[in-house]
């Protein structure tokens, strides 16, 4: 795959993708009550949560923080599991493709801490697996799940001023595979869609 710019990949995605209209509902909601929050209290605070902390949250987090600078928005993004594993791999390597840049500030074999950026950014945010009440993420947060387990798994998050569950199909699926990059793309992709979707309708709601 050729190197894309972020900007780019981000503007195009939501052009690329179908959604259904359950699925839009569900954004709808979740962007009224983000646009609520932050009308009230200038600031809004997302916590990505799914089981591991490797894939799909953290690409949540990390198209959210875009997104929060892409619209000129006081939204914070973390991310966070019911399990700590590692930033995984390919879930670096697909937002690399895509115009992030990723710099080791604490190397580990097991769980490496990142600083992820982009062109243009006047900040960073650090990138590592933990869990989803770890002291780097704020509170109050907004959860927003993304896996199924996630689901199953946290009934009662006390932090949560609301919970809201958008699951993703797990790219895991494709790991050592052929189709591994495609997967992975495919996933960012779909994120990126959503959050540009999500964030947009709450620009527009408070404004």
């Amino acid at each position: 795959m050729i190197k894309t710019s972020t900007n780019n990949f981000f503007k195009s995605a939501q052009k690329s993708i179908v959604i259904n209209e359950e699925r839009k509902e569900l954004l709808s909601k979740i962007s009224t009550f983000i646009a609520n929050e932050y009308t009230e209290k200038g600031v809004v605070n997302l916590n990505f949560i799914c089981t591991h902390n490797s894939r799909r949250s953290q690409l949540g987090q990390v198209w959210a923080f875009y997104a929060a600078d892409f619209f000129g928005l006081n939204i914070n993004a973390f991310s966070g599991g019911t399990e700590v594993t590692a930033f995984y791999r390919n879930t670096v390597k697909t937002l690399q493709k895509v115009g992030f840049t990723f710099q080791v500030s604490d190397f580990s074999h097991q769980n490496p801490k990142y600083l992820i950026s982009f062109s243009g950014a006047l900040k960073s945010i650090l990138g590592f697996s933990k869990r989803y009440d770890h002291a780097h993420n704020k509170n109050p947060f907004i959860a927003i799940t993304t896996c199924n387990n996630a689901d199953a798994n946290c009934p009662f998050i006390p932090e949560a001023i609301a919970r809201f569950h958008l699951p993703f199909v797990d790219p895991k699926i494709s790991d050592g595979t052929d189709k591994q990059d495609e997967t992975y793309l495919d996933t960012n992709k779909q994120i990126a869609a959503e959050i540009y979707l999500l964030f947009n309708e709450v620009n527009k709601l408070i404004s």
